[in-house]
C-alpha cells in the first residue's frame, strides 16, 4: 500500500509560480512512475505531467509545456511539480499519483493505470 500526500497548493496572481510536493509512504516509491493530474469544475481529470521510476523520462501536456517541470527524489520518496507563468485556465484541483505498472522508461497517460492517488491540493490563479 502506498499513500500520496500533496502540498503546496494555494492562490497566485497570472503570471506567478507555485511548487507542488507529493510525499509518498512506502519502500517501493523509487519503482513507481508518477503523474500529476487535475481536474477543474465541470472538466474532466487530464494528466498535467508524468515521470518514469527511472526518472529519465517525463510527458507534459501541450498546455503547460515549458511552463511546468516534473521532478522526483527517490531518496526523499517525494515527486514534485514546478509551474510557472501560471494562468486562469490552470485553476483546478491537483492530484499526484502512483503507477506501479509502468516499464522504467514508461509513462502512461491514462488515469486507469494508476494505482494511488493523493486527495488533491487546490490550485487558483487569480487574473
Amino acid at each position: 500500500q502506498v499513500q500520496l500526500v500533496e502540498s503546496g497548493g494555494g492562490l497566485v496572481q497570472a503570471g506567478g509560480s507555485l511548487r507542488l510536493s507529493c510525499a509518498a509512504s512506502g519502500r517501493t516509491f523509487s519503482r513507481y512512475a508518477m503523474g500529476w493530474f487535475r481536474q477543474a469544475p465541470g472538466k474532466e481529470r487530464e494528466l498535467v505531467a508524468a515521470v518514469s521510476w527511472s526518472g529519465g523520462v517525463t510527458y507534459y501536456a501541450d498546455s503547460v509545456k515549458g511552463r511546468f517541470t516534473i521532478s522526483r527524489d527517490n531518496a526523499k520518496n517525494t515527486v514534485f511539480l514546478q509551474m510557472n507563468s501560471l494562468k486562469p485556465e490552470d485553476t483546478a484541483v491537483y492530484c499526484c499519483a502512483a503507477d506501479p505498472g509502468a516499464p522504467p522508461t514508461v509513462v502512461r497517460a491514462h488515469p486507469g493505470a494508476y494505482k494511488y492517488w493523493g486527495q488533491g491540493t487546490q490550485v487558483t490563479v487569480s487574473s
